[in-house]
């Protein structure tokens, strides 16, 4: 039987370390573990910082921050699927094949999905794609590194 997840603000804040201005996700609209799969969104709001100075006569979402939304929804998933990464930190470590294919504008809401999820080791591997009103704004395959938190 498939599962189907959803996280509100208040899950995503208990799933990943992540807080403002740097959580770049704002909802979990779907989990399929079946098909390896997350859906996640994130509204761009004019008050986000990064626009005082990206552009102010024309605020365009960074890419690397929609790089961003991108790396964190697949860590929500991995964090939500399997239990052995729920204490785990992910990193960013690399990107292949990135594409930026049209800008994002304030009052744009985001919607990025994440799929095929492979893992070597402490390495995981998903494409993701971002879109805005069904149009493609970023693709890239992101590679994550699952590491132990130390505290002390």
């Amino acid at each position: 039987m498939e599962e189907k997840k959803e996280l509100s603000i208040r899950g995503i804040l208990q799933t990943i370390p992540h807080r403002y201005p740097f959580l770049m996700v704002d909802r979990v609209l779907e989990i399929d573990r079946e098909r390896a799969y997350i859906k996640a969104l994130k509204n761009v709001s004019i008050n986000e910082p990064y626009f005082q100075g990206h552009f102010p006569d024309y605020p365009i979402m960074p890419g690397v921050l929609i790089l961003e939304a991108m790396a964190q929804t697949g860590a929500i998933y991995l964090k939500v699927v399997f239990p052995e990464c729920a204490d785990k930190l992910f990193v960013l470590a690399g990107m292949e094949n990135v594409r930026f294919k049209n800008p994002v504008f304030p009052g744009d809401t985001l919607i990025i999905e994440a799929e095929g999820f492979k893992r070597k080791g402490h390495i995981i591997r998903t494409n993701v794609v971002a879109k805005v009103d069904d149009k493609v704004v970023a693709q890239a395959e992101i590679i994550a590194a699952m590491v132990e938190v130390k505290n002390g």
